[in-house]
């Protein structure tokens, strides 16, 4: 799961920059999907994708960065975790990347807790630390259990590989599940291994992007030398869409990102699906799918039980088979981003009882605000750019397409939930509650 990557950078979505043949092969010997929905910033994406819920359930509507903000945390104890389920079915499971839930100078077991055996985690910028101040990319901070330290003169990203790559060879003979959440290519915008020289920002930035390709690469070619390439599914996409100063030329015209936004370009993310054998090759999908279907999805492939917990994805193991033509859903949901707040008992809530959303079908995009109320429809097939809004049109498909929309709203609840989470006990490195809640919804 690559960080902050919109499909325009993507060859085999269009792209003309040519910075990823990997991904763009992996295409070509799977299933390439066109609708698929992340959350529009990293923190709802993530902890989407690990409880199989949407924000409006687990809360995190937020982009909290835990380790420098302090006061909320992703807590084991409240939620479902799709690593805890394939480690239950016998799966050894293994992290590696940006987490940014958790700080691990408080919590430095809550990867065991969720469910992975092994770890190796950037972990991310750690208020009170100097040294987890040298980021994620060259020299990175590194969290395994053996504690957090600096990686002196490796890169990032190197460093998550290398650590898959001795895991899977450990592991070969029993099934695996690795989570690699990327740091690439979020800025700050780096040279890299194979660019070590560039200078300008755009060259770093295309940098970035051809070097997690070439980490896809790498993974690649240890699956095929591990004998387990063709039992072993790659799923590969992005958290949420480019940044908006990200440009580049796609399908002949210049198109910037979309992070942070409900927009297409902001949530309609790259998802690529790959299992020799296995996945049918060579198929492009127009099934909606969104990030809460990937835990209910990747229980039923191994067998694991979900538990007791409530879930709002839907598994479309069967279509990924090429069992059915069209996956379960109808629908899919994307939500935008709150600010945050303090409530009466100094605890983390979105500052906003109820976000802003979007709910689409495979054509019609219904856009719902803070208000509860629809306030935009799009036809997607004819306007890709979301510019002509048919809300108020008295066509009949038009009219349909928003009532059959506007159901799926009316089951969603009232209020959105708040995270849930254990209190702790002051840290030495702690702002004051009322301070961090100002710098982070008007950072400096």
């Amino acid at each position: 799961m690559l960080d902050d990557l919109g499909k325009e950078w993507v060859g085999c979505y269009g792209s003309q920059a040519g910075l990823t043949p990997n991904a763009d092969s992996l295409a070509a010997q799977g299933m390439k999907f066109d609708n698929v929905y992340s959350l529009p910033v990293c923190v709802p994406t993530r902890t989407t994708f690990l409880t199989g819920q949407y924000p409006a359930r687990h809360g995190w509507k937020i982009n909290w960065n835990a380790p420098f903000y302090g006061i909320g945390y992703f807590d084991p104890a409240f939620y479902p975790s799709i690593a805890r389920i394939l480690r239950g079915a016998g799966y050894a499971t293994a992290a590696a990347g940006k987490w940014q839930l958790n700080d691990f100078r408080v919590h430095p077991d809550v990867l065991d807790k969720l469910g992975f055996d092994a770890y190796c985690m950037w972990t991310g910028l750690e208020r009170g630390n100097l040294r987890s101040s040298r980021e994620r990319y060259w020299n990175p901070y590194v969290h395994t259990k053996k504690g957090s330290a600096i990686r002196k003169g490796k890169f990032g990203e190197d460093v998550f590989v290398d650590f898959f790559i001795r895991f899977m060879a450990r592991h070969k003979d029993q099934p695996i599940m690795l989570y690699y959440p990327m740091c690439l290519p979020h800025s700050p915008l780096v040279s890299t291994p194979l660019d070590p020289d560039v200078r300008a920002e755009n060259d770093r930035r295309t940098a970035m992007i051809n070097y997690a390709d070439f980490k896809l690469g790498q993974i690649i070619e240890a699956l095929d030398s591990l004998g387990i390439r063709d039992k072993t599914m790659i799923v590969w996409t992005s958290d949420n869409g480019s940044p908006a100063e990200a440009t580049t030329a796609l399908d002949g015209r210049s198109v910037s990102g979309g992070k942070g936004t409900l927009r297409e370009r902001g949530i309609n993310v790259p998802f690529i699906v790959s299992c020799p054998n296995m996945v049918p090759a060579g198929v492009t999908s127009d099934a909606l799918i969104d990030f809460t279907d990937l835990l209910p999805t990747f229980a039923e492939l191994a067998e694991g039980q979900p538990g007791d917990a409530v879930l709002d994805g839907q598994s479309f193991a069967g279509h990924l088979l090429g069992l059915d033509s069209d996956g379960p859903r109808r629908w899919i949901m994307s939500m935008g981003a709150s600010e945050a707040r303090l409530s009466p008992e100094s605890r983390l809530v979105p500052a906003t009882p109820y976000s802003e959303r979007v709910v689409r079908d495979k054509r019609y995009k219904l856009w719902i605000g803070e208000d509860r109320r629809s306030w935009k429809l799009i036809d997607l097939a004819t306007d890709p750019d979301e510019s002509n809004d048919l809300l108020d049109s008295r066509e009949p498909e038009h009219r349909r397409a928003r009532a059959q929309l506007e159901r799926v709203v009316q089951g969603f609840s009232e209020d959105d939930a708040a995270p849930r989470y254990q209190p702790l006990p002051a840290q030495p490195w702690d702002l004051p509650a009322e301070e961090a809640i100002r710098r982070f919804n008007q950072p400096d």
